[in-house]
């Protein structure tokens, strides 16, 4: 039987090829677009991390949401990168200093929520991580 000017049997050859090629490639792309999403889900199952996006009067709004397991009420440690100047090396070295800790007092929605600083001076731009345990 004829296809056009093909046989059948070197139609179903390319069919073949094509299915045996484009299931893997399906895959891949699959897994290849899925990998940051896991390795972010994996952090948040023990490390709730974000940081402090604003410092207004009353309180402060911090990048954590209701996505990242946010809850009202939870006390967050507060971190600073701080510079050291290596004299061994000109590569410049930082360090994580605790400078305080905050305490969820509203979330806003997914991604942000209002905090109270409940210890120490808290700027913008600081770290702040629940480790859930």
């Amino acid at each position: 039987m004829l296809y056009g000017n093909q046989p059948a049997d070197q139609v179903e050859g390319k069919q073949i090829v094509m299915k045996n090629l484009f299931a893997p490639l399906l895959i891949g792309a699959a897994l290849f677009a899925a990998t940051p999403v896991l390795a972010q889900g994996l952090d948040h199952t023990w490390i709730m991390r974000g940081h402090v996006v604003a410092v207004e009067p009353n309180d402060l709004v911090i990048c954590i949401g209701k996505s990242d397991g946010a809850q009202p009420g939870q006390v967050l440690e507060v971190y600073r990168a701080e510079y050291q100047h290596n004299h061994k090396s000109n590569a410049p070295t930082y360090k994580r200093v605790k400078v305080g800790s905050v305490k969820i007092s509203e979330v806003v929605d997914d991604h942000f929520a209002r905090a109270q600083v409940t210890e120490g001076k808290i700027v913008k731009h600081d770290i702040v991580e629940l480790r859930k345990n």
